[in-house]
């Protein structure tokens, strides 16, 4: 099986691109790294089949095999207390509200073994910012895990939650880190990014750490030897110049560390949420996404979002410059509260990369092959 090459040269002259978004694509086709006004030419002005084709170009210049990746697992949020208060958040509830939880050891059990049963090897554990819960019950809750399945990926905790806890507890971020790692954390999710443009996330999430904080938990990561993942939510109230702060302070951070696995962009769910806006539409998240592939030139991997944008334009994502189909998410919580509510089984997954041209491969959370690959 074979994929064609991206179809853009700098002789097509059916786009009638402007001469800056040519000179942007010429850049690219060169292997050469994109700066910022390149960027910006390509995202405000360039045809989306040609940021199609040349994220296309791209994608196959990294991975030219036939192949699309995906990961099995679960988002278990295990608790959804949190006094952020962050005004584009469906799911979280103030602390003794009505509807308030915290996880019991049960169902965290009953949650996991039915992962495990359904070919899963990740659990995605994140919560809100809960204002009592000790410190020690985080680090007893990853022992205990790490002790029940020793094979089991702990994927967990996101930068803004350990910036909360290094001020609740009065610890260092690096000690969280550390002592985390100790208990059995094995990775850390991207989530909390929203965008990475501190006024921004004043409007949005004035309770929340800054971008620059959320990059400092990231870069301390990094440096312990953790592997984490970038995201971005987008559509909200941020403008589309925020977008390329974020992308391009994600680059920054990984030329420094090389420590993010994969980026993965999302729009924003207005549903139930007290920002109140118009989702964004397919167009605008495909263009998102290629732009994202063609900054991103030190990030091996770009996830579409089938989730957000439901599996026909997560599966044309994979020809805007996405190599990976994101989660089988056996469970999610979050994105449901706000009103998107797309399923699919493992078998559907399989059946959406192969109509697209392409092999489904499951991985690990690092983009190694499993083993015992799955068979729909």
């Amino acid at each position: 099986m074979t994929i064609a090459s991206s179809p853009f040269a700098p002789s097509h002259s059916a786009f009638d691109e402007p001469q800056a978004v040519q000179a942007a694509a010429a850049a690219v086709l060169a292997g050469q790294r994109l700066n910022r006004a390149q960027a910006e030419a390509l995202y405000y002005q360039a045809a989306l089949p040609t940021l199609a084709s040349l994220a296309h170009h791209v994608r196959l210049q990294k991975h030219p095999q036939p192949i699309v990746t995906y990961v099995a697992d679960r988002n278990i949020n295990y608790s959804n207390v949190c006094v952020c208060a962050c005004r584009f958040c469906a799911f979280y509830r103030a602390p003794e509200a009505e509807g308030s939880y915290c996880i019991s050891r049960e169902e965290m059990t009953q949650k996991i073994e039915e992962t495990l049963a359904l070919g899963g090897t990740q659990i995605l554990l994140q919560g809100g910012h809960h204002p009592s819960l000790p410190f020690s019950w985080y680090e007893d809750l990853l022992r205990w895990m790490r002790q029940t399945w020793p094979s089991l990926h702990i994927h967990a905790f996101s930068p803004p939650e350990i910036f909360f806890w290094s001020k609740l507890y009065s610890m260092s971020v690096a000690d969280i880190i550390a002592r985390l790692k100790a208990a059995g954390l094995d990775s850390i999710p991207g989530g909390g990014a929203e965008i990475l443009q501190t006024q921004v996330r004043a409007q949005v999430s004035p309770n929340k750490c800054t971008a620059e904080e959320w990059l400092m938990v990231m870069e301390e990561a990094h440096k312990q030897g953790l592997r984490t993942t970038a995201t971005m939510m987008f559509g909200h109230e941020e403008e589309p110049r925020h977008r390329l702060d974020h992308l391009f302070a994600v680059r920054d951070t990984q030329d420094k560390t090389q420590g993010f696995t994969a980026f993965i962009p999302w729009t924003f769910q207005p549903d139930h949420t007290n920002i109140h806006v118009r989702p964004q539409p397919a167009p605008a998240y495909l263009r998102l996404l290629a732009v994202s592939r063609l900054v991103l030139d030190n990030i091996d991997n770009i996830q579409s979002s089938w989730v957000t944008m439901g599996p026909q334009v997560a599966q044309l994502a994979l020809f805007y410059g996405a190599n990976d189909f994101g989660s089988l998410m056996i469970e999610e919580n979050v994105v449901a509260a706000a009103g998107c509510s797309f399923h699919l089984e493992r078998s559907d997954i399989h059946q959406i990369i192969r109509a697209a041209g392409f092999r489904p491969v499951q991985r690990t959370m690092n983009y190694s092959p499993v083993a015992n690959q799955p068979q729909c």
